[in-house]
């Protein structure tokens, strides 16, 4: 189950890849599509989120800042 950690409301837009980068806030790049190349990311929401270990952190589809705790399956080696 997945926890809201900020609010940011973000609406998204058509080929972009949303995500949250090493400073916490919200940033965007353009996915690269056939022979195109990708876009340089921007900024949506400057948020200063704290990340913590094992938990994986994600754009919802309400546009907020979310975590979920990350499963770590496999096969013992």
């Amino acid at each position: 189950m997945a926890q809201k950690i900020a609010k940011a409301g973000i609406k998204r837009a058509k080929g972009y890849l949303y995500y949250l980068d090493k400073q916490g806030d919200v940033s965007r790049a353009k996915m690269a599509r056939g022979g195109s190349k990708g876009g340089r990311p921007e900024k949506v929401a400057k948020l200063g989120v704290k990340r913590e270990d094992g938990y994986l952190y994600f754009i919802d589809k309400q546009g907020d800042v979310s975590r979920a705790k990350m499963v770590r399956g496999g096969r013992r080696r």
